[in-house]
């Protein structure tokens, strides 16, 4: 919520890192935005300067924060992830079986397991209470994000380090004092983001394994792993080397999740992609903007620009959105999105796609709504 205070206006920006507990915490408990009021170009032309002002700073932060949207990716990937964790009910002697999300960049993969983590802390807190049985506060899900060439030490001085802890000492001290935490304040399941860090650019698929199951001994909850390209080091390969053993273990132990993207080849996906911009357009706060602006007139646009992976799609519409309501176009078409840049991996397919739909060989719109655009 925009908060005012006199002539004070903070906007309702939300500066936190989910890495450290009073972030997490924020991420968790925090209020849905409200979305600003639909203003029509006369209303917006009676606005006061200051009142025009603030009135785009509420729909500048509302059009970069949409969401989650839930797409049948995300609710496919939380019931997985359901399903992993609520099975694990395993004694403290037993090492519970661990998910890995392993998808490629910009399908909102980090996004999808933060709202599940965010899901999971507040079931917990429902169930169990928000402190602990000596009055501690309960802390159910934790999250951290590693870094390039991560090693052992600096894992548990991540977990340390959300929890607040002094991340001072060797790496056996810091696990003890990580696992005190765990153990006290009933944490359930950690989140390990960006885990394809742990290989480093010089490192071996050999000692990410090792530092995988290191975790998986050490600290009695479910991982929930997150990365690029885990699969592709070998990591759930089976084998009689001892390196493929190590790696075999560790397969047993983890089950492989991902998130898709939007495709368009055949008519259930085309309705899958419409759904979506249907959904997105709908939030958006534009005084010219009207149904099918999204899902009509620029569906066959915005699926070459955005290759049908969800962040660089939701990146282009609130660069688009900022830009439409700063020059006063008030809509999204494609002569405004033409100045829009978007991410390089997004751009670099963009050419083949368009050549193909172009062509005719490819669209992104179900048969039913294959009909004449409406005119610019």
């Amino acid at each position: 919520m925009t908060r005012s205070r006199g002539d004070v206006f903070e906007g309702d920006d939300r500066q936190y890192s989910p890495t450290r507990l009073h972030g997490w915490l924020q991420l968790v408990n925090g209020s849905g935005r409200v979305r600003p009021e639909l203003l029509t170009r006369a209303e917006l032309a009676a606005l006061s300067t200051r009142e025009l002002v603030r009135h785009n700073d509420r729909r500048s932060v509302w059009h970069a924060n949409i969401g989650p949207i839930w797409t049948p990716q995300l609710r496919g990937l939380h019931e997985d992830l359901a399903e992993i964790v609520e099975s694990n009910r395993h004694d403290g002697d037993k090492a519970k079986p661990a998910a890995l999300v392993d998808a490629y960049p910009g399908l909102g993969k980090s996004t999808a397991v933060r709202e599940y983590g965010r899901t999971l802390y507040r079931e917990q807190i429902t169930l169990r209470g928000e402190t602990t049985a000596d009055g501690q506060r309960r802390v159910p899900v934790i999250y951290i994000a590693l870094t390039g060439n991560t090693h052992i030490r600096g894992l548990n001085a991540a977990i340390c380090r959300f929890y607040g802890l002094p991340t001072s000492g060797d790496a056996d001290t810091l696990a003890e004092r990580a696992v005190d935490a765990v153990l006290s304040l009933k944490t359930v399941a950690f989140i390990i983001d960006d885990v394809h860090f742990l290989a480093g650019s010089r490192g071996s698929s050999m000692r990410m394994a090792n530092q995988l199951k290191f975790l998986s001994n050490v600290f009695p909850v479910t991982l929930i792993y997150v990365g690029v390209g885990v699969r592709q080091r070998g990591l759930l390969r089976e084998g009689f080397s001892p390196e493929q053993t190590l790696f075999a273990q560790f397969g047993r132990r983890t089950t492989p999740l991902t998130l898709r993207p939007f495709t368009v080849e055949d008519e259930p996906g085309r309705q899958e992609w419409r759904t979506l911009l249907l959904t997105v357009e709908r939030q958006l706060t534009l005084a010219d903007a009207y149904p099918g602006m999204l899902a009509d007139d620029l569906s066959d646009y915005l699926y070459a620009r955005s290759t049908g992976h969800f962040a660089s799609l939701m990146a282009l519409v609130n660069r688009g959105c900022l830009r439409a309501i700063r020059n006063g176009h008030e809509r999204l078409d494609s002569e405004l999105m033409n100045q829009v840049k978007n991410d390089a991996a997004a751009e670099d397919a963009r050419t083949e796609l368009v050549a193909a739909i172009e062509a005719g060989l490819l669209t992104s719109r179900p048969s039913a709504h294959q009909t004449a655009r409406r005119p610019a």
